[in-house]
């Protein structure tokens, strides 16, 4: 089962009375970075908005630029260093800053569209699920 694939780990982002999405990480993009957000786990936080086509949450998580880049697209998840924030692309997007790319969202990432700022977004790995 690929949830114990030693490349990539399934997880389960949430938001909060809205519904749950895949969420792909995959250790060959940034492997220091998934590694330490995998030792994270669980997570969660207040949802922001960036322009249309991120969402974020800001994270405790402390690691620098890996393999940095600035075009994503949608339902590409990416880790922005200078916030600590887990990032989720709902539309194709070149932003500023350098992000490290760390996986991909599953199917229905349309559900994303309708968080709103302060919604609660929580990440998981499947057998953590509350």
């Amino acid at each position: 089962m690929s949830t114990f694939s030693v490349s990539k780990k399934q997880l389960i982002l949430e938001i909060r009375g809205k519904g749950k999405i895949t969420c792909d990480l995959k250790r060959h993009l940034s492997p220091r970075t998934v590694g330490t957000i995998m030792r994270s786990l669980p997570m969660e936080g207040n949802a922001h908005l960036l322009g249309k086509s991120i969402l974020y949450f800001e994270t405790n998580v402390d690691s620098g630029t890996e393999r940095g880049r600035s075009e994503f697209k949608k339902g590409d998840v990416a880790f922005l260093p200078s916030s600590s924030s887990i990032c989720f692309f709902t539309h194709d997007a070149v932003f500023a800053k350098k992000m490290t790319p760390i996986g991909k969202l599953g199917e229905n990432i349309d559900v994303l569209n309708d968080v709103k700022s302060g919604d609660v977004l929580r990440i998981y790995e499947e057998t953590q699920e509350s």
